[in-house]
């Protein structure tokens, strides 16, 4: 990978690791539909896609900061009594929506693995996660319930968490993935974009502590560290003002907020299904 590649692919994952159309899937088929010859089951590649969720994970925390300043000094018990309870209610909602992805993680991290290297899986997913958003509109809008953030359940959040393991598959997208299982549960588009943005974060900041030390290791080529780095501040860059856009998109759009990315997603990936089948 040189470093255009790789600020292509930094770039691409800031602005869809939080669109609901899987910057894993893009990642993982992109490179293969431009015959650039990177190996995607090398030492070095699932921890540079580490480091570019750790530039997005960054720039969840700028945007999301006072959530998180209020999350943490409610635990710490710095504040009002009614702040420090719904301070630390929304941390056990946070814990228990991240449970289920770390479980799952562990488990199936060797069938994962295999996943990254094929293209043709992850164009096929992408269609998969299209049709999985419509399925949550469709769904959502029978329901005809319109509950915010503050109304979430702990059998929401576990609920939410479920679906988020499902990201675990290139293709798949986790914000999409979540906030689908945030509307199942009646939640409105922008409390389950703003759920599943948080719950993002311990997730990713997880796999970078897990990943990032093996581009330390002596097998992995020289300079792969630094270019990862730059990869992921270009990364966080980008992401900070895909978050500001959604943030403000599902705000004014709640009715049919998923459906534009659900049929992007099913286009991408019938296209790049069909010419990395026939080509």
């Amino acid at each position: 990978m040189n470093i255009l590649q790789a600020l292509v692919i930094a770039i691409l994952q800031g602005a869809t690791e939080l669109f609901p159309v899987s910057s894993l899937g893009h990642a993982v088929v992109l490179p293969a539909l431009l015959h650039w010859g990177i190996d995607q089951r090398s030492a070095e590649f699932l921890p540079f896609l580490v480091m570019l969720h750790l530039g997005t994970a960054t720039a969840l925390l700028g945007y999301f900061w006072r959530d998180w300043w209020a999350i943490i000094t409610g635990v710490l018990g710095i504040g009002d009594a009614h702040q420090v309870a719904e301070s630390r209610r929304v941390f056990v909602l946070v814990v228990i929506a991240t449970i289920p992805a770390v479980i799952a993680g562990f488990v199936l991290e060797k069938f994962v693995r295999g996943l990254f290297g094929s293209p043709v899986v992850a164009a096929l997913f992408l269609i998969v996660n299209g049709l999985l958003l419509l399925f949550g509109e469709r769904l959502r809008g029978r329901g005809g319930f319109n509950r915010d953030l503050s109304s979430l359940s702990r059998a929401d959040a576990l609920a939410i968490g479920c679906w988020q393991c499902t990201a675990l598959i290139p293709g798949i997208s986790r914000s999409g993935a979540t906030i689908v299982g945030g509307l199942l549960r009646g939640i409105n588009h922008e409390g389950a974009a703003h759920f599943s943005f948080l719950i993002a974060t311990p997730i990713i900041l997880g796999a970078t502590v897990l990943e990032v030390p093996k581009l330390l290791h002596e097998h992995v080529a020289q300079g792969v560290l630094g270019m990862s780095v730059l990869a992921a501040v270009v990364a966080g860059v980008t992401a900070l003002l895909s978050t500001a856009f959604l943030m403000r998109y599902f705000r004014q759009q709640d009715s049919w907020a998923l459906n534009p990315f659900a049929y992007y997603c099913i286009a991408a990936g019938a296209v790049a299904l069909g010419l990395l089948l026939l080509l």
